[in-house]
């Protein structure tokens, strides 16, 4: 694959906000040609799939700006300074829903934007699940649900939950529960 492969020359960063950078990149295409190329950069996250000891999911309804609408997710949150993507996903899971975990797998990493980021999202299942309390971040709004995993299946088919993450999460899941994947 290397022969499609392109080789960047230069790289300058073109916006910088809190919380989002864009870079463009001067590269050589295999043609032998120069081309720019633009795309955010992201710290990383991670995605949880939270299951209560009652087989049902807890997820978050939350308003998305960038689509106007709120929206049913898996929760989630960015990597604080380079942190593990496990301690990201605890301290998420806590955070944002006021659940902790005993047990956790690692699934799988997803790039779910690959035309425009870098960003990665690692994919956890957490289980044996404790309630305390939610510790949202400032201007953070969103409400915890308790969905039965065929519900989540039935939303997907639907088109109900267009979050990419939340739909390869439920995809995971289903693939788990029916014995497919371990």
């Amino acid at each position: 694959m290397k022969h499609l492969e392109e080789e960047t020359l230069s790289s300058k960063q073109v916006f910088k906000g809190r919380f989002l950078k864009v870079e463009q990149d001067e590269v050589r295409a295999p043609d032998g040609k120069i081309y720019y190329r633009e795309y955010i950069t992201h710290p990383g996250a991670a995605m949880m799939i939270p299951i209560l000891p009652n087989g049902n999911l807890i997820m978050i309804h939350q308003y998305r700006h960038a689509v106007k609408r709120v929206m049913l997710e898996f929760p989630a949150g960015k990597r604080d300074g380079g942190e593990d993507s496990l301690l990201t996903a605890k301290r998420e899971l806590l955070e944002e829903t006021g659940y902790s975990a005993k047990e956790w797998k690692f699934l799988t990493p997803i790039h779910p934007v690959i035309g425009y980021s870098d960003e990665q999202i690692d994919l956890y299942l957490a289980k044996d699940l404790s309630k305390t309390e939610q510790q949202l971040d400032h201007g953070e709004f969103l409400e915890v649900v308790e969905i039965a995993p065929q519900e989540l299946m039935s939303l997907v088919q639907q088109g109900k939950v267009t979050d990419v993450k939340t739909q390869i999460g439920a995809f995971w899941l289903d693939k788990i529960l029916r014995g497919e994947w371990n």
